[in-house]
Parts: C-alpha cells; structure tokens; sequence
C-alpha cells in the first residue's frame, strides 16, 4: 500500500513540475503573457544617423547591446537597427517601418530627428518613442514621447582636468611655457549641446592650469573624416599642443597621431570612444555617456508597463557620465588620483562645472550676440536667460544662475549653455 501511494505521490509531483515548466526552482517571468508583456517579449527599434564605423552611433550601440545582454533580450529576434538614416522624413519613414515590424519601443538617437520621432509618436500612440539630444519632450504633451541627455558636462570638465595636468606636466618639463599651453577643440556645430560641451572642458583644464587657453574651430557636420582632419591641421597651424573634439570620426585623434609620430608631441583628448588603439603616441583618455543605464531603464519600464519621464538627464551617480580607459603611456598615476579628487567634489558638490567665479564673459563680442545675461564690473555673470522651454526661435525664456552657477541641465536635459567665455577663441 505504501509503495502505490509513493508512486502514485511521485506522479502527482512530476505532473505538477510539468505544468510549472519541468523544474522545481522558479524561474516563471512575473511580467510574461500579454501584449507588450515582459521583457523577453519586448521588441525593440533603433534610429541611427550613421553606423557603427562612427563613434557616436557606436557609443549607443554598445550600451543597447549591453543592456539587452543584462536584461536577457534577444539581440538576434527583438532588436532591429535602422542605420544611416538622415535628419528628414526618412527618420520618420524609418519609424513606421518598425512600428510595422511589432516594436514596441523605438530609440532615436540625434537631434535632428526629433520633429520626425513626434511625427511617428502622434500616429503610434501605443509604442513608445524615445530620442536622445532632444528639447521638446516636456512640451508635446504626448505620454509616450520622451527625451533622454546626460550630465555630460561633468565628463568633459573631468576630461579636461586630464588635459590641464598634461600641459603642467609639458610646463614643468620645458616642453612649453606657461604662455603656449593652448588647447584646440575641434566642434561639429555652433549649438549650445556643443559650447556647452567645450566649455566645461575648457573650464576643467583652467581650473589645474590658469594658463590654458583653446581655440575652437567648427567642421558644421556632425561626421566627416577629411573636414575633421582639415580642421585638426588648420588648429595646429594655431599652435595647440593638446586637442579634443566634439565629432563623431577617428579624424581629430589620428591627426593629433601623425603629428606625433612625426616628432612633434600633441595629444588628444576624445569623446565616447576610446581612442587607444588609433592613437596609442597622442591619446590621453575619452569622456562618455554611458547610456546603458538608461536603457535597462526604459526597457525595463516599457516591458512592465510603468510610466517613463518626459525628460531624462543621467548622472555621473547613475553610472551615465564616466571617462574611458586612461593610456597609461600618458596618464599618470599623480594624475588619475587629482581626476577622483575631483570627482569626488562633483559628485558632493564642493565643485561646479560652470561656477561664475572661474571665468569671464565679455558679453559685445559677436558670438555673444544672441545671449541674454548680465556681468558684474569684473565680467562675472550675474544673469543668464536660456531657452530652456523649446521653441522654434530657441527663445530666451528662463534664469538659469543660481546661486552663482550656471545651472547646466537643471530645467531641461539637453545642453541650454551657449556663452562664449574668455580665453576661448573662435577661429
């Protein structure tokens, strides 16, 4: 009698397991079943402006693939990447397309497809949309539109401490004097995702070398090897000794290589990629946004159905702001330690990035023609109108220094600061 029961419990126990998925651990997803549901369920579109062979797109990339490898998302059957799409209605082509294809969640990742992204947004309502670099999220009243940016500034104020202790170093060496320690910086457009960018650079290599000055020069594209190169050599015909770039190519860093190599030291200060293996003579070091964060954030929320912000800006805190792999060929150790003692002011706030005291503005000169501020006697901002509420005339329409800081990204994610300050100089 005993022996059937014990049978008959051991059948009841394998009919049971079966019906749970064949083992005993619990392993059911909480958020499968149903449209939408769970997050081996979820489908997933992505917008490009180039391809991987850029660095910008290659940055967004890699944190997709990251986040979809942490989360367990099938990157072969729930991701599709729409590359090389222009800044036009074929953005807006491209989003239908994988709307058509079942995405639920669909990423755009320049600022030029915003107009294109809300098109889509409007006629999808039940996918969500996501861009990042974008203005306008806060005001579309669309509940799935959303913008996406990070604290940036503060990796490259990071990034130019690196650059700032590298002309000390070429200072204390002989290389240079205190009066050549000039920087050059290679930007795509003159928008305030870019000044902003470039200033807190310019800000972080001030605040360990007072000597430092750069010079900026513009390629107006946001990728072009050859415009790069050419703006790179037109920059060391200024007789920088240290360049960095918002661009999206490997055309700045192998410049900044060549030179070297042919007995002339420059190095190179990157952005969102590491320039290492390119550049191993002139690198020092990349700041990044991270955006893998954020996507486990928003694909975590799309596949359980949750709210996500209008308007996201990651942190340095949240893992979304970080610099790259030092060279250490270039970097030393003296020099990683004062990045952290900074960092560590960044993060409790003993040190902010656009602090009014640190720097000047001489508000006639003509790329200041459009700002709405106001200096002290000593040319210290008292006063700063940003466009923080997009529009199409990027209208002034918010004070933006407060307790005497410029509060970068505080009213909207995307960069509002698009002062010229002293000791940059537009060539």
């Amino acid at each position: 009698m005993k022996k059937i029961l014990a049978v008959l419990l051991a059948a009841l126990m394998l009919f049971t397991l079966a019906a749970c998925g064949g083992n005993g651990d619990d392993t059911t997803d909480p958020n499968a079943g149903g449209e939408n549901a769970g997050l081996t369920d979820l489908k997933i579109g992505v917008v490009l402006l180039h391809n991987e062979t850029v660095g910008y797109d290659e940055n967004f990339m890699l944190a997709i693939d990251a986040a979809c490898d942490e989360l367990g998302i099938d990157k072969n059957t729930n991701l599709i990447y729409k590359k090389d799409v222009p800044e036009d209605s074929a953005c807006y082509d491209a989003c239908v397309e994988l709307v058509e294809d079942g995405c639920d969640l669909i990423f755009a990742d320049s600022f030029g497809h915003e107009e294109f992204v809300i098109k889509a947004a409007e006629e999808f309502p039940e996918v969500q949309f996501f861009h990042a670099t974008g203005t306008n999220a806060k005001i579309a009243g669309l509940a799935n539109f959303h913008n996406a940016f990070a604290s940036i500034y503060e990796g490259r104020y990071l990034a130019g401490v690196v650059a700032g202790l590298k002309l000390n170093e070429l200072i204390e060496n002989g290389d240079i004097t205190a009066e050549e320690a000039k920087m050059g910086y290679i930007s795509a457009k003159p928008y305030a995702e870019c000044i902003s960018g470039y200033t807190s650079y310019y800000l972080g290599a001030k605040s360990v070398c007072p000597s430092a000055t750069m010079v900026v020069t513009y390629t107006d594209s946001w990728a072009d090897l050859a415009l790069e190169q050419e703006a790179a050599k037109k920059l060391i015909k200024e007789g920088v000794v240290l360049m960095s770039e918002h661009a999206d190519t490997d055309g700045s860093p192998m410049a900044c290589e060549d030179e070297t190599k042919a007995g002339n030291a420059l190095y190179h200060v990157g952005y969102n990629i590491n320039f290492n293996d390119i550049a191993p003579n002139a690198n020092l070091v990349s700041s990044k946004i991270d955006w893998t964060p954020y996507f486990k954030t928003i694909f975590t929320a799309v596949a359980n159905g949750e709210e996500v912000e209008a308007d996201y800006c990651g942190t340095i805190e949240t893992g979304s702001v970080r610099l790259t792999e030092y060279n250490d060929a270039n970097v030393t150790e003296e020099m990683k330690a004062k990045v952290e003692e900074v960092k560590a002011g960044l993060l409790d706030g003993t040190i902010k990035v656009f602090d009014t005291s640190t720097f000047t503005v001489t508000l006639d000169r003509p790329e200041n023609e459009f700002v709405v501020a106001e200096v002290d006697e000593d040319g210290h901002l008292t006063s700063f109108t940003a466009d923080a509420v997009a529009d199409a005339a990027f209208t002034p329409d918010t004070e933006s220094v407060i307790d005497g800081e410029v509060a970068e990204s505080l009213h909207r994610s995307a960069p509002y600061f698009n002062i010229i300050i002293d000791g940059i100089e537009i060539v």
